[in-house]
C-alpha cells in the first residue's frame, strides 16, 4: 500500500480550545490597552467634551467586548467539545473591535 492510499488520520483537536482561550485573552488585553490609551489621550492636555465622550464610548465598547470574551472563554473552559460561537456573538465582537479602533483613531487625530 502506498502513502497516497492511506486514509488521513482523524483530526486530533489537541490543545485547540486552550489556544482559542488564549487568543480571546490576548484580544481582550489589546482592547484594554486601547481603552486605557483612549482615556489617557482624552484627559491629556485639556479634556474637551468630545474627547471625553469618545473615551467613554471606548470604555463602554471595551466592557461589551469583555463580556463577550469572558463568556466565550468560560464556554471553552467548561466543555470538552465546546459549542460553536454564534454568529450574533461573533458579529458583536467584530463590531466592538471595529468601533473601538474608530474611537481610538478619532482621539488620536
Amino acid at each position: 500500500m502506498s502513502g497516497a492510499d492511506a486514509a488521513p488520520p482523524d483530526r486530533d483537536p489537541g490543545l485547540q480550545p486552550e489556544r482559542t482561550r488564549l487568543a480571546w485573552r490576548r484580544t481582550t488585553l489589546s482592547a484594554t490597552v486601547v481603552a486605557v490609551l483612549a482615556a489617557k489621550t482624552a484627559l491629556h492636555g485639556g479634556a474637551t467634551a468630545v474627547s471625553v465622550l469618545a473615551a467613554a464610548l471606548c470604555c463602554a465598547l471595551w466592557l461589551v467586548f469583555l463580556r463577550i470574551a469572558h463568556g466565550r472563554i468560560g464556554t471553552l473552559a467548561a466543555a470538552h467539545r465546546p459549542r460553536a460561537l454564534t454568529p450574533a456573538h461573533a458579529a458583536a465582537a467584530a463590531l466592538c473591535t471595529l468601533a473601538l479602533a474608530v474611537c481610538g483613531a478619532f482621539l488620536v487625530f
